[in-house]
């Protein structure tokens, strides 16, 4: 890898993947319903993105939100998505399952791992809910993924600095951890300083008001009050902040 820190961009829409890539970013997550966290994107959605930017295209493999543990059929879910993405052009996929111990599903996220391949794959924050980080690096290692997504098992990154740089350490190369979780222009240099990660995952969305003339405010189609009439998306400007923030932070 250069020594050229890596910008990851969470986003759900083919305007915030485009302004992710003009902003300086390296490659985007493509999810929906970021809401719950993230789940699988429209095979047109993936389409439109892969079209449209030339940046990793890194593909959400989760069938629902909630937990990481699925049930069989959920489980054919990520595997029929997985060969959808790779028709479409993605360059790699994101995914996890955990037993309910809180444990690495081994068995199965291997299996996933090896449909996907020759795409690359990033074990996301499951992990962050699993029942101990340390093994359940030992695990991600051992099904041979290629990269996982980490805020330290805190809700942001910034509060578990310690713990992110114990993974970093302890994957002794074998896999790329990247922080994630509340990481922006602010507070980036510190968290990769004190990690040693080479890569960070970032959400950057801002609020964009429906251009809607006509509103009724009386009714919510959603689970989330208030948001027929605004939206999220990535801004060009924000990355490149991001962008200019980290460059003193190269090695």
């Amino acid at each position: 890898m250069s020594d050229q820190i890596l910008i990851e961009v969470c986003l759900d829409s083919v305007a915030s993947a485009i302004a992710a890539e003009r902003g300086g970013a390296g490659r985007v997550e493509l999810c929906s319903n970021l809401l719950e966290g993230g789940v699988t994107p429209s095979a047109g959605l993936i389409e439109l993105v892969r079209a449209r930017t030339t940046i990793g295209l890194q593909v959400m493999i989760r069938p629902r939100g909630g937990d990481f543990c699925y049930t069989r059929e959920e489980f054919e879910n990520m595997r029929r998505d997985i060969i959808v993405a790779k028709k479409l052009g993605a360059d790699g996929v994101v995914a996890g399952i955990l037993d309910t111990r809180g444990n690495v599903d081994v068995e199965r996220t291997r299996e996933l791992v090896e449909l996907a391949r020759p795409l690359n794959v990033t074990f996301h924050r499951a992990c962050d809910m699993s029942a101990d980080l340390l093994r359940a690096l030992e695990d991600i290692c051992a099904i041979g993924a290629d990269r996982l997504l980490t805020s330290g098992g805190a809700e942001s990154a910034a509060q578990a600095v310690d713990m992110i740089g114990q993974l970093v350490k302890a994957a002794r190369g074998r896999i790329v951890v990247m922080a994630g979780g509340g990481i922006d222009d602010q507070n980036a240099v510190s968290i990769i300083e004190q990690t040693g990660v080479r890569e960070i995952h970032v959400g950057l969305g801002s609020a964009v008001e429906s251009p809607m003339l006509h509103r009724n405010p009386r009714i919510s189609m959603g689970a989330a009050a208030g948001r027929e009439y605004r939206r999220f998306q990535v801004i060009e400007e924000d990355v490149m902040n991001l962008r200019r923030a980290i460059t003193p932070a190269r090695t």
